[in-house]
């Protein structure tokens, strides 16, 4: 199997391309690289301008090293190989939204640190238990969540109970699944 891009040398690439560098870019994409990123390596500390950072369609399995991101607004991870949310500590002050569907995550421990979330896509991962998914009643500002394909949404969808809990569960929340939120 092929050694996977790092951080450091897809920030040099996005750098060279977007003529600015990284390290003051309020904007970093680096979507579906060849070969994919397979870990999210200290190089990210140099970011510290960016407000959001798009590391989508990789290979990454954990998160890591977002330290230096004190301006970080929205985190994109979709389409990766993490399995948990750990690493977000130091971006629970500032993070707004996250993009982190069609990943292997089956527990949400660790989500009550983003303090200021307003967006959650967190669709297509491994979600079972009911439990897990009251520990987002902790995300006082989060607005809107999308839960669509976990096995816990599944099983409360062929019920006909879905929207009912999760939106009880969650008073705060406007939008469900890209619906709009209609309390009596």
């Amino acid at each position: 199997m092929s050694k996977g891009t790092s951080c450091k040398d897809a920030l040099k690439k996005w750098s060279e391309t977007n003529g600015t560098p990284s390290a003051e870019a309020e904007e970093i994409k680096l979507i579906c690289e060849l070969p994919c990123i397979d870990k999210m390596d200290t190089s990210l500390l140099t970011l510290a301008n960016c407000v959001q950072l798009s590391l989508s369609s990789n290979a990454i399995d954990k998160i890591a090293n977002l330290n230096g991101l004190k301006k970080l607004k929205i985190l994109v991870l979709s389409r990766n190989n993490i399995k948990n949310l750990n690493g977000l500590d130091a971006v629970g002050d500032t993070l707004e939204q996250l993009w982190i569907s069609n990943n292997n995550i089956e527990k949400l421990k660790g989500v009550h640190v983003l303090k200021k979330l307003k967006v959650l896509y967190i669709a297509n991962n491994g979600v079972k238990d009911w439990a897990e998914f009251t520990k987002l009643a902790d995300l006082q500002e989060l607005e809107d969540l999308s839960f669509y394909g976990n096995p816990i949404h599944e099983q409360l969808m062929a019920s006909g109970e879905w929207v009912q809990k999760a939106s009880a569960a969650l008073p705060q929340i406007k939008k469900l699944d890209s619906a709009a939120v209609i309390r009596d």
